[in-house]
């Protein structure tokens, strides 16, 4: 998964790391993490941002620059 992609979406729709924690119902720390690329983000999370940010999976795990 390419994290900085995770890290432009959020910062793009100004939201705070604590907002996007809070969606995916974990710690702060734990998307940290996923954020920093320390950690491997499980699929559920991943499909949520998804279809949060509205983008497909392939474009949030950089297999294509279309959103």
């Amino acid at each position: 998964m390419t994290y900085r992609r995770i890290r432009d979406l959020r910062e793009d729709s100004d939201k705070r790391q604590r907002d996007i924690a809070a969606l995916l119902n974990m710690q702060l720390t734990v998307y940290q993490r996923y954020e920093r690329g320390e950690r491997e983000m499980p699929l559920w999370a991943a499909i949520k941002l998804a279809d949060y940010y509205n983008v497909s999976l392939d474009y949030l795990v950089g297999r294509t620059d279309e959103k």
